[in-house]
């Protein structure tokens, strides 16, 4: 049998390895969000960066206000058309864009050897998967946490103030400068938050979030909210709009119109992808579907 004091003496040394072992990894995974050398490419990623509090070395070039951590971090380009040679010149270990603009990416990234990685934040959904697996990544969990449980929240006073209540039909516009609009459908970011406001949106697709528009299919449609969202020069696509609405009959017909229920959804608060401000975005459309009587 064992003496008591060789019994401690195991188990203070277990304890010292264990404790050793767990500094290494705190540590390892401290050092690799201190070593990260990471760069976003799109506005809103900047956004959960920031809320993640961490360090970049690249960010778009963009009239957007840059979070106060970021004052002074390299301008690498706008999100449409960003630099791989400003890019490359920030040494990245990690380059981050969103999936919509793939196709944006060709052979200027594959001569710099850049292989960005694309987030997918199409829905709400997908933003907080992204924040819990950069959480994860990063050393973040409890900033990651916070964030999401922020949108959980949002979803869950939404899902109470509709509930019980018909579904509006709702159609959805995204404005492209000087070349109209598209109509967005449930795949896109703003179609989500349509859905998870408890409103029915009058154009489903199985794979694509916009599709083009038909006079016809609307008017048949009979929308009784429209939401029309200016991400891109807001100014430009807000008169394109109004003169679209103003020129074309058949938009006099919908219920929406005549109702009044027609919003212009602009940036901070909504974007053509998932950002931070997601959580402030599903309250202002759950009142727009749900209004105070």
């Amino acid at each position: 049998m064992k003496s008591p004091r060789r019994i401690a003496g195991i188990v203070i040394g277990i304890i010292i390895v264990c404790g050793i072992a767990g500094a290494l990894a705190i540590h390892a995974t401290s050092s690799k969000s201190k070593n990260a050398r990471i760069v976003a490419t799109t506005y809103g990623i900047v956004q959960i960066t920031n809320r993640l509090k961490l360090p970049l070395v690249g960010v778009p070039t963009t009239a957007n206000k840059m979070p106060a951590r970021y004052k002074n971090v390299k301008r690498i380009g706008s999100p449409m058309s960003p630099s791989a040679e400003k890019i490359a010149s920030t040494h990245p270990t990690t380059v981050y864009a969103v999936s919509v603009l793939k196709d944006q990416f060709g052979k200027s990234f594959k001569q710099q050897h850049i292989k960005p990685h694309f987030l997918s934040l199409q829905s709400v959904a997908n933003l907080k998967s992204t924040l819990t697996q950069m959480g994860n990544q990063y050393d973040r969990k409890s900033e990651a946490k916070s964030a999401v449980s922020e949108i959980n929240q949002a979803e869950t006073k939404a899902k109470n103030r509709a509930a019980g209540k018909t579904k509006p039909r709702v159609l959805v516009l995204m404005g492209l400068p000087g070349a109209g609009y598209m109509i967005c459908t449930n795949k896109s970011y703003v179609g989500d938050l349509v859905r998870l406001a408890g409103g029915n949106n009058v154009f489903s697709s199985k794979t694509q979030s916009y599709v083009q528009p038909s006079d016809e299919a609307i008017a048949k449609a009979k929308p009784q909210v429209i939401l029309r969202l200016e991400h891109a020069m807001p100014t430009m696509v807000t008169e394109q709009f109004n003169t679209e609405f103003k020129q074309q009959s058949f938009w006099k017909q919908t219920p929406a119109v005549q109702q009044k229920r027609v919003y212009d959804l602009q940036e901070p608060n909504f974007d053509a992808t998932a950002n931070m401000h997601a959580a402030k975005a599903l309250g202002l459309v759950s009142n727009w579907l749900y209004p105070a009587k």
